[in-house]
C-alpha cells in the first residue's frame, strides 16, 4: 500500500490550488461541483442494498488512501462489477488504469445482484422493435448474446473465480395465453437468435412447470457476482492497475485532460474518465429514460433434491416479472416484486418481510416442491430504462468522460458490453450500438 501511494504521487506531485472547495480555472472550463448532488452525498453501500445477500465477501484488496494528486491514462470511478470489468478490459489493452471508490470494492450493489447472465433483454424483441425498429432491436439482442458468450469464454480461459455456470433460460408465460410467446419466438427466429417453443404439455412433462408455454433458449449463465467481480479486479491489479480509496466531488473538463477533484483536496488528472458508479448517478449524467425502482429476493435453505431440471434460469413474460435461479450448493433464489414507490433505503428494507412472504408464495405456486424456509432475504436498488437498454457512451457535454450503466435485468451482461464499447471509444473507434445505448436518448430510440 505504501509503495502504491508513492508510485502514484510521483506522477503528479504539484499541489492543486483550491478556493472554497472548487478548483480555480478560467471561464472556459466545464466544471461540475458535488457530482452526486441529486442524491445524499454520504450515500453508503447499504443504501443500494440491504445487508443480507447470500454471497460471501471477497478478500480485501490493496488500496491506497490519502495519496497525493496524480495523473493516469484512464480513471474508473467505481470498483464494483462494472468497474472491475472495465479495468480488466482496459488493462488487457495496455492502458494505465486507476480505480477509485469511496467504499470497499465489490460490496455495494454488486452484492445485491442475483447474477442471472441473460442475453434476453427486459423488453421483448417484438416490443423493442416497435420502439426503435426491428433492425436496431435485433442488433441489440445479438450484441447481448455475444456479450454473454464472450464473458463465459474469457472467464473459462482465465480460470477466474465466480462459480460461473453455463445455463439455458426458460421464459415462462405469465397467463393462460401463449400466443405472445409464439410471436416473440418468431421475431427472434427472424433475428437469427436461438430458442424453441414449449407448449403446456411439453413444458410440464420436461420441467414440471404448469404454465401455458415457454421459450427455452441456450446461451445464458449464472454466477456469484461478488467473487466474479473480485476475480476480474484481481486480474486487473495483477496487470498494474491501482485501486484508490477516495470520494470524487467535482469534474473539470476544460482542458485536454479531465480533472477529478477529491473531497480531501487532491486531484486526479486522466486522459479518460469512466463512470461506473452503479446506482449512485453523478449529476452530470442526465438520462431522459431512466427510472429508479427497488427489487427483492430470497434464497432458500439448500435443497439439491428439489431443484428443477437442468437448473435453468427462469423469468416470466410480464412487465413486473419474477425470476429464479439455483446456486451450486442447492439453494433456490427467487426475486421480483419490483416497486418504484419504495425507493428510499429505509422504506425499501422495511418491506423485506412482507415482500419475502409474497415471493415465497409465488415460488410455491410456481414450484410446489420447494422448501420455503429461507436463509437470506434482501433488497436492492434496481434502476431501469424505458426501453430496457443500458446507458453507455460519452456523457454529453463532457469530453472524454464516459458512462457505463448496465441497468435492468441484464446488468452484468450490459456491464460487459460497456467494457467493450468504452474501450472502443478510448481507442478512437465507434460502434452503431453507441447510438442504441446513448445516455441521452428518447424512448423511441432517438438521441
Amino acid at each position: 500500500m505504501d509503495r502504491l501511494g508513492s508510485d502514484l504521487a510521483k506522477t503528479f506531485c504539484a499541489e492543486p490550488k483550491l478556493h472554497d472547495g472548487v478548483r480555480e480555472a478560467g471561464s472556459s472550463v466545464r466544471r461540475e461541483v458535488d457530482i452526486f448532488n441529486d442524491q445524499p452525498q454520504q450515500m453508503q453501500q447499504d443504501d443500494v442494498r440491504s445487508v443480507r445477500p447470500p454471497w460471501p465477501d471477497v478478500p480485501s484488496f490493496p488500496t491506497a488512501a490519502g495519496v497525493a494528486s496524480f495523473r493516469c491514462d484512464v480513471l474508473i470511478v467505481g470498483a464494483g462489477i462494472t468497474g472491475a470489468m472495465m479495468a480488466e478490459r482496459l488493462t488487457r489493452e495496455g492502458h494505465d488504469v486507476v480505480l477509485i471508490d469511496r467504499e470497499q470494492p465489490c460490496r455495494g450493489s454488486t452484492a445485491a445482484s442475483t447474477a442471472m447472465l441473460l442475453w434476453e433483454i427486459d423488453r421483448p424483441l417484438g416490443q423493442l422493435g416497435s420502439l426503435i425498429g426491428f433492425d436496431r432491436a435485433a442488433r441489440c439482442y445479438q450484441a447481448s448474446l455475444r456479450a454473454v458468450t464472450e464473458l463465459k469464454r474469457q472467464i473459462s480461459e482465465r480460470t477466474l473465480p465466480g462459480e460461473l455456470r453455463a445455463r439455458q433460460s426458460l421464459y415462462l408465460a405469465r397467463d393462460d395465453d401463449s400466443r405472445v410467446l409464439r410471436d416473440e419466438l418468431a421475431q427472434r427466429t427472424r433475428a437469427g437468435l436461438p430458442g424453441i417453443f414449449l407448449d403446456h404439455r411439453t413444458l410440464l412433462d420436461n420441467f414440471g412447470f404448469a404454465r401455458a408455454g415457454a421459450i427455452l433458449s441456450p446461451g445464458a449463465a449464472d454466477a456469484d457476482p461478488v467473487q466474479l467481480a473480485g476475480g476480474l479486479l484481481s486480474l486487473a491489479l495483477s496487470r498494474g492497475a491501482h485501486l484508490v480509496q477516495g470520494n470524487a466531488v467535482f469534474f473539470d473538463c476544460g482542458k485536454a485532460r479531465v480533472t477529478v477533484g477529491l473531497d480531501d483536496g487532491h486531484e486526479i488528472e486522466a486522459r479518460h474518465v469512466v463512470l461506473a458508479t452503479g446506482y449512485a448517478i453523478p449529476r452530470i449524467v442526465k438520462p431522459t429514460i431512466h427510472r429508479v425502482t427497488s427489487s427483492w429476493a430470497i434464497a432458500t435453505v439448500p435443497q439439491p433434491q428439489n431443484l428443477w431440471k437442468d437448473e435453468v434460469l427462469i423469468w416470466e413474460a410480464s412487465d413486473d416479472y419474477h425470476y429464479a435461479r439455483t446456486t451450486p450448493d442447492g439453494r433456490i433464489i427467487f426475486g421480483g416484486e419490483d416497486d418504484d414507490e419504495l425507493i428510499e433505503p429505509d422504506a425499501r428494507d422495511h418491506a423485506i418481510p412482507e415482500k419475502s412472504r409474497r415471493l415465497a408464495a409465488e415460488l410455491s405456486a410456481l414450484w410446489p416442491r420447494a422448501i420455503l424456509d429461507t436463509d437470506y432475504q434482501w433488497s436492492g436498488t434496481f434502476d431501469t430504462t424505458d426501453d430496457g437498454l443500458p446507458l453507455i457512451g460519452v456523457v454529453p457535454g463532457y469530453k472524454n468522460v464516459y458512462g457505463a450503466y448496465g441497468y435492468g435485468g441484464n446488468g452484468i451482461t450490459f456491464s460487459y458490453l460497456a467494457s467493450e464499447l468504452v474501450a472502443t471509444l478510448i481507442g478512437g473507434r465507434s460502434s452503431p450500438l453507441l447510438d442504441d445505448f446513448a445516455i441521452e436518448r428518447s424512448p423511441l430510440g432517438g438521441t
